[in-house]
């Protein structure tokens, strides 16, 4: 999961390089912790929040086939 969110943040953003993720597992729930440039920051969460939602989704999706809930934080 950790990979795909950073290949997708990669493509959006100017600033490739400052682009950080993190993983936090639990029993059951994964959380994922994008970091990015604050210049980047509007590239990545789109207007009204939907490039944000179209991460998560895409995540989630993902997710499925690990029977995890997973979580996208844009720190």
């Amino acid at each position: 999961m950790k990979e795909l969110v950073e290949v997708i943040a990669k493509a959006l953003v100017d600033n490739p390089d400052e682009v950080v993720v993190t993983e936090k597992t639990g029993v059951k729930d994964l959380t994922i912790e994008l970091h990015v440039a604050p210049s980047d920051m509007g590239k990545v969460i789109g207007k009204q929040g939907r490039i944000a939602k179209a991460i998560r989704t895409v995540v989630k999706a993902a997710a499925l086939e690990d029977n995890k809930r997973v979580d996208v934080d844009i720190v």
